[in-house]
């Protein structure tokens, strides 16, 4: 009696939908009631549950059933600061829709197909991903494999079949390297962000853009590697700024990068903005904290977030009418914030 129990919680409606040859959304979908299901469906279903002497987590469906919708963030990002800007805006505008938001956290493929799994089985009906995971084929395959409603957002490039929400990161690195410029800088280093992001790919291509629309050449050991963390930002930097001639300007492809840099100019004794300009991009909360404060590019973060969270129960509400919406492509405006990390290009003494 023990062994049959035991065997029957380890079932999930992942096991029903492999059963019944349908998606795991489908069987959420009868399991709780839901509209937009056909009847042939709907018995296959249901004979799958009986055969598999399979039991609903009751706690889900009882919420399914009051009409509350449960919205999953997935996140896997090395940058605290932007996760804590997404977070609140993920939780105010749940708050203010009268949704739950569910978080889980995956680091890797293996690890984003189980938090897939986990948030499908025990009731989500949306999943939000932000930056890195709205690039991850992986997740955007399981989801899709699942029928699961997605918002991506912050991706460099919107994928097909993907609602996103998003800021045009190659037009916002190309206005900040021409401020860079209009300062009166030449030589102006990049610090890329990680390459599993789109977005990173953009930035680099909105700087080497600006530079090329100058007619100043992009030497290559001005180009680093970066990963969006602090400690990224501070490697390349050093690198940078170890031998001479060393850049005039430095952009890093996000405000924790560029805290790295500004650290690394502190420790050599140069003063920024007066022997070196930095900036970054994102306008966190880290942005307005470092010292100096940092000229950067404010990507709406929060807001993005709130309007992920809306487009999402706009996609789950439509669902559960049997009704599908078509992909949304919502673009945000970006703002350049100048601060004290910038200043005019002046020759050395």
């Amino acid at each position: 009696m023990t062994s049959r129990r035991r065997s029957r919680n380890a079932l999930t409606i992942y096991d029903v939908a492999q059963h019944a040859g349908v998606s795991p959304m489908t069987v959420s979908r009868v399991i709780n009631g839901e509209t937009g299901v056909r009847e042939t469906t709907r018995a296959t279903v249901t004979a799958s549950i009986e055969a598999l002497n399979f039991s609903p987590n009751l706690a889900a469906r009882s919420l399914a059933g009051a009409d509350v919708i449960r919205i999953a963030l997935l996140y896997s990002n090395p940058s605290a600061a932007y996760l804590s800007e997404f977070l609140v805006g993920c939780l105010e505008q749940s708050s203010q829709a009268g949704c739950q938001l569910v978080i889980e956290k995956c680091d890797g493929p293996q690890s984003e197909r189980a938090a897939i799994r986990k948030l499908v089985t025990a009731g989500a009906n949306g999943v939000i991903l932000p930056p890195p995971l709205c690039d991850s084929q992986v997740a955007l395959a399981a989801l899709t494999a699942g029928d699961t409603p997605a918002i991506g957002v912050a991706t460099g490039r919107p994928p097909s079949g993907l609602s996103v929400v998003r800021i045009d990161d190659f037009a916002a690195s190309r206005v900040m390297t021409r401020r860079l410029l209009a300062l009166g800088h030449r030589d102006i280093a990049l610090i890329k962000g990680h390459p599993n992001q789109i977005a990173s790919l953009e930035r680099e291509r909105g700087y080497r853009t600006a530079m090329d629309e100058a007619d100043i050449p992009v030497s290559e050991d001005r180009v680093l590697a970066g990963y969006f963390t602090f400690k990224s930002g501070f490697d390349a930097a050093e690198r940078l700024l170890d031998a001479p001639p060393r850049p005039s300007a430095i952009f890093a492809c996000n405000d924790d990068m560029a805290a790295g840099a500004i650290a690394v100019a502190h420790r050599q004794g140069l003063d920024v903005p007066r022997d070196l300009s930095v900036v970054g991009f994102d306008d966190t909360a880290l942005a307005s904290t470092v010292w100096p404060t940092l000229t950067t590019i404010r990507q709406p973060i929060a807001d993005m977030a709130r309007t992920a969270v809306t487009l999402l129960i706009d996609q789950i509400r439509a669902r559960r009418d049997g009704k599908r919406l078509e992909p949304v492509h919502r673009l945000l405006q970006f703002t350049l914030v100048e601060r004290e990390s910038t200043a005019k290009y002046r020759t050395s003494d």
